[in-house]
């Protein structure tokens, strides 16, 4: 079936999963706050996540597909730093986006996102209505030179409902005569410019050209963007009473760093086994500039970061044994494998300390068809953190090697912490500096994910037997915020007594369940379809009279009856299944 992110953020807010931060003030863009629902699902993700990754990790055994046994420990650590960390991970200088903002409107926008957010625009869509009757589909618009029409563009832009309102600050609405006799004059110098809509638009947004040429018009208002500029997307904070240069702190961009700042710490007070991972969930806020999808692209976010510190002759066959496992961990909670892609890194892509990394992506409804939205990056850092934070900011030299980085007075551009992040084996003699391979997955953007897998529509007859439209979240068990609803069939004949110890008996087993008693009993199942909760029991007649209750399947509505007495032991089966 279709999904839209319209009626996946309805049902989010409908039944408490997610809602805009400070909502009766108007919100905050780029920050999201977790219903009660949302609450235990993302909880669930998490659990399942460090459950995966730390709980169950067996470091004695060798797990399918691993070079060899390794050791697996969790950690908390600061979301403030000392402000050295960033000078020698490179964020302070390195962790920016190119901005542009707007000449009329004054927004602000991240370049790599403009071209994305206009062709989701509604002024562009009727801008582009000019040409679908010229044989040319909505698909075809952006990539196909156009049968232009001077007199129709002036006519869309001087039409107080499309281009007046829509776009007021495009320059072909604000100026049409100058503007088009700039396009003319440009046309008949080059007859042979392809007037596809992209450069068409770039045409209509920009009277006069600047030095870098052309440039993208406005998503929100049409009007002319200015030259994308650095933005550096670290939130800056101070610690102590003076807000100083010299107090100057950072909320965290990423948990990784604080892992590898207390590589030797974890090292010298945990008998791990080598190779090792420290396992990380926590709280990271950067900057975005047009914050955007939902969640999908959050201010305030939360990861699960794991970096793993291996020999560097094995790390290769690690960075594949984890690219693989993390995979299949979405997978085996219920995303199809035809909704996600394993994409490995281009050379041009790679972060300046990569020396491979592969995403695993999701096709998120917000997505154009066949593409994908990053859930998780496995990156193979080689010993680039570890290097930095014991000698000082590392940089690529001419030949690709990772060289200290030097000021204009030939000394270390940021001083490392001076400490030894090598690691001796003891058992081969040998001293080295690991490498690291570190996947990083985000909290937010895999509930977002399993929700939008989750969202399911289909035709079953409501009480009165007519049929109605059936929304559900079919997730994963292990997932889903309820696993088991109980309800009496009527408040009456102690029904709701029975019902009640059922609850009891569930929650102290740990099986989380809800207990509800008003309206119909086909309308308590429409909210817990809409809640994911795999099964709904319900105490009857039948119950009182034989001891028996009826299960009933979120998916498939099949309705069977069981003793009550074996109700918990058949939940539990059911979940470790």
């Amino acid at each position: 079936m279709s999904k839209s992110m319209e009626q996946i953020v309805a049902l989010c807010k409908r039944r408490g999963f997610i809602f805009q931060s400070s909502e009766i003030y108007g919100g905050i863009q780029g920050f999201w706050d977790y219903g009660p629902l949302g609450t235990e699902l993302k909880r669930n993700v998490r659990d399942a996540w460090y459950h995966d990754m730390v709980t169950m990790h067996d470091d004695i055994s060798v797990p399918p597909g691993a070079p060899r046994a390794f050791s697996m420990v969790g950690l908390e650590t600061s979301v403030i730093m000392h402000p050295q960390v960033w000078k020698c991970s490179g964020h302070y200088d390195l962790f920016s986006d190119m901005m542009q903002s707007c000449r009329q409107c004054k927004k602000l926008f991240r370049a790599d996102h403009v071209w994305d957010m206009l062709r989701e625009t509604p002024w562009v869509a009727s801008f582009g209505e000019l040409f679908t009757g010229h044989g040319h589909g909505h698909e075809t618009l952006f990539d196909t030179p156009l049968p232009f029409s001077a007199d129709e563009a002036m006519q869309w832009a001087k039409n107080r409902r499309q281009g007046r309102r829509l776009a007021p600050g495009l320059a072909l609405v604000r100026n049409p005569e100058g503007t088009m006799a700039g396009l003319t004059a440009d046309l008949e110098a080059t007859p042979e410019t392809a007037l596809s809509l992209p450069t068409l638009l770039m045409y209509m947004a920009t009277e006069q050209k600047h030095e870098t040429g052309l440039q993208m018009p406005c998503p929100h208002c049409g009007g002319d963007l200015t030259e994308p500029r650095q933005f550096n997307l670290m939130f800056e904070t101070h610690t102590g009473a003076l807000q100083t240069d010299e107090n100057k702190a950072f909320l965290r961009p990423e948990t990784a760093q604080g892992m590898f700042v207390n590589f030797k710490n974890v090292l010298d007070s945990s008998r791990v086994r080598f190779p090792f991972g420290i396992a990380q969930i926590g709280k990271s806020f950067r900057n975005e500039i047009t914050p955007r999808n939902f969640t999908f692209r959050s201010r305030e976010f939360e990861q699960m970061e794991m970096e793993f510190f291996c020999h560097p002759s094995e790390s290769l066959d690690w960075y594949r044994y984890w690219r693989d496992r993390r995979f299949k961990w979405y997978t085996d909670l219920g995303i199809a494998s035809d909704n996600l892609i394993l994409r490995d890194h281009e050379a041009a892509e790679l972060a300046h300390y990569s020396v491979g990394t592969a995403d695993v992506e999701y096709a998120f409804p917000f997505m154009q068809p066949g593409e994908y939205g990053e859930l998780e990056g496995i990156a193979h850092r080689g010993d680039f953190d570890l290097r930095s934070h014991a000698e000082g900011k590392l940089t690529k030299d001419a030949q690709g090697g990772l060289v200290i980085e030097q000021n204009e007075h030939g000394q270390p551009k940021y001083r490392g912490s001076g400490k030894d992040l090598t690691y001796f084996d003891d058992q081969t003699r040998e001293r080295f500096m690991p490498h690291v391979i570190e996947p990083a997955a985000g909290a937010d953007r895999a509930t977002l994910a399993f929700i939008c897998e989750a969202y399911n529509e289909d035709q079953q007859p409501d009480d009165k037997g007519e049929m109605q439209t059936r929304t559900f979240l079919k997730l994963h068990p292990k997932l889903a915020p309820v696993k088991a609803a109980v309800f009496p069939l009527v408040r009456k004949e102690g029904m709701p007594e029975k019902a009640a110890e059922l609850y009891r008996e569930l929650k102290a087993a740990g099986i989380a369940a809800f207990y509800d008693q008003q309206g119909a009993i086909g309308r308590r199942y429409r909210r817990q379809d809409e809640a994911g909760t795999p099964w709904c029991m319900t105490i009857d007649g039948e119950t009182m009279a034989d001891g028996t209750v009826t299960i009933r399947d979120r998916d498939s509505l099949a309705q069977d009856r069981i003793p009550f007495d074996e109700v918990v032991g058949e939940l539990q089966k059911r979940l470790r299944g």
